[in-house]
């Protein structure tokens, strides 16, 4: 059920990014934004490329500074048949809706020139180009196939890891469910890794304003 979920949210996706606060503007941020990632596993601490990647940083630290990965998870673990200590693990919001902002245009690496090597972040996203909210990625070891090509746009990377690659690799090597459906198929975490909160390491904060449904909802629920 709930890989069925994970597809829809494609979908989910498209039809309210229309009413989700829209994805914030490039702004003045250092040329390097360090976040810090806590999380069940450990923490990470990621260096964001503001310079090559304006627009997908200034996404990410959206969801940074209005809270909106608190709470969320490392829920995918993608590993090479061939070489199983390598891939990606994935995480961010889900299909929690409630959490979303605006659909962001895609900065491809042939753009930016940050290639999905290792440690690096990218924007996850569905089939359309420019939908990616808020989940990513982390590679453990090259992923050269996510790069754009031509007739491929491939995907948007935006910063790489500086502290916590242990962290990451453990993450990798969680058991996975065999269920599934599509790429997700024996890729999801039997026990997801909580992220229990993202904070700046660099520069001031600036929350959008934007409503808190996901917060709201909880304190409905209680």
């Amino acid at each position: 059920m709930r890989v069925r979920a994970l597809l829809l949210i494609g979908a989910l996706a498209l039809v309210t990014a229309a009413k989700a606060p829209p994805a914030p503007p490039p702004s003045r941020e250092p040329a390097i934004v360090r976040v810090r990632l806590v999380t069940g596993a450990g923490p990470i601490v990621i260096a964001l490329d503001a310079r090559h990647a304006p627009a997908t940083v200034a996404n990410f630290l959206a969801y940074v500074d209005d809270g909106r990965f608190e709470g969320t998870s490392f829920y995918r673990a993608t590993r090479r048949k061939t070489a199983p200590k390598t891939g990606f693990v994935q995480g961010g919001i889900g299909t929690d809706a409630h959490r979303m902002l605006g659909l962001v245009p895609l900065e491809p690496t042939s753009q930016t020139g940050i290639k999905h090597l290792d440690g690096v972040l990218s924007m996850a996203r569905y089939d359309r180009t420019d939908s990616a909210t808020g989940n990513f990625s982390i590679m453990v070891g090259p992923n050269p196939s996510l790069d754009a090509r031509p007739g491929f746009v491939g995907y948007a990377a935006f910063g790489r890891v500086v502290a916590g690659m242990d962290v990451v690799k453990r993450m990798l090597a969680e058991p996975t469910s065999p269920g599934g459906e599509g790429a997700f198929k024996g890729q999801l975490m039997v026990k997801p890794i909580p992220i229990l909160r993202a904070e700046r390491l660099d520069g001031v904060a600036k929350p959008t304003g934007a409503p808190k449904v996901w917060q709201m909802l909880k304190g409905v629920k209680r």
